[in-house]
């Protein structure tokens, strides 16, 4: 590849074999994370948002399209996470789910086999929590200790949205506050164990107004916290 460079010093055009332009540089927005604020550095952005659960943030190709953007509502620079093609029929029927809220979901390798769950913004898919792999626990457990996070986490950020599950034991659970499961304690499962107990002690010592709802998967297709893994 042979590129011609701009006029030098000395009017010479300069020929330059293999020549390979320079990356652009970005500058980066987080509304939220450590610390809030603009950095010129993918590392710098990367520090404050890693690990940090609902971490909102996103690149630009200036420093002052970035500073414009913090000032402003972040979910319009946020991109949507695709979503499959609804069944038009059943949503006469149902409605349609609340954008403006979070869903939760559940993966398990067998069951009772390793177990992770996690929580999502619905209308972005933007994770806000994401707990495990643990060694021994079913989808139901899974569901259930979903719900609860997205419960604590959201009376803690003092937000009232809506939570769907695509469980109804899950759900059915959160509203007796009682776990109905068929696994047994064991030293495998143990921390699975202490979650379920730590979750019912924050049902049984805490109220909330946020509806928890049942995503109608039939109608709207995966959960936006589906782990994709079917």
């Amino acid at each position: 590849m042979s590129l011609t460079k701009p006029d030098d010093d000395s009017g010479n055009s300069i020929h330059l074999q293999g020549f390979i332009p320079m990356k652009k540089k970005k500058f980066y927005t987080v509304w939220k994370g450590l610390k809030p604020g603009i950095y010129e550095t993918w590392k710098d952005c990367e520090a404050q948002v890693k690990g940090f659960g609902g971490a909102l943030y996103a690149s630009f190709e200036s420093k002052a399209e970035a500073q414009k953007a913090f000032q402003s509502d972040p979910w319009q620079f946020l991109k949507s996470k695709p979503k499959p093609a609804p069944d038009a029929s059943l949503i006469k029927l149902v409605g349609k789910p609340i954008e403006n809220s979070i869903a939760v979901d559940a993966a398990c390798s067998g069951n009772p086999g390793v177990m992770e769950y996690q929580g999502v913004y619905t209308a972005t898919g933007t994770e806000i929590f994401h707990q495990g792999p643990f060694p021994e626990g079913t989808i139901n457990i899974g569901e259930f200790l979903a719900l609860v996070h997205a419960l604590a986490w959201m009376k803690k950020e003092k937000l009232s949205l809506p939570v769907y599950s695509d469980s109804r034991n899950a759900i059915l659970w959160v509203r007796q506050k009682k776990v109905n499961t068929k696994l047994i304690p064991s030293h495998k499962n143990k921390k699975v164990f202490e979650l379920i107990e730590r979750a019912l002690h924050w049902l049984n010592n805490n109220d909330f107004s946020n509806p928890v709802l049942k995503w109608e998967t039939k109608a709207w297709g995966e959960i936006p916290a589906d782990f994709g893994r079917k």
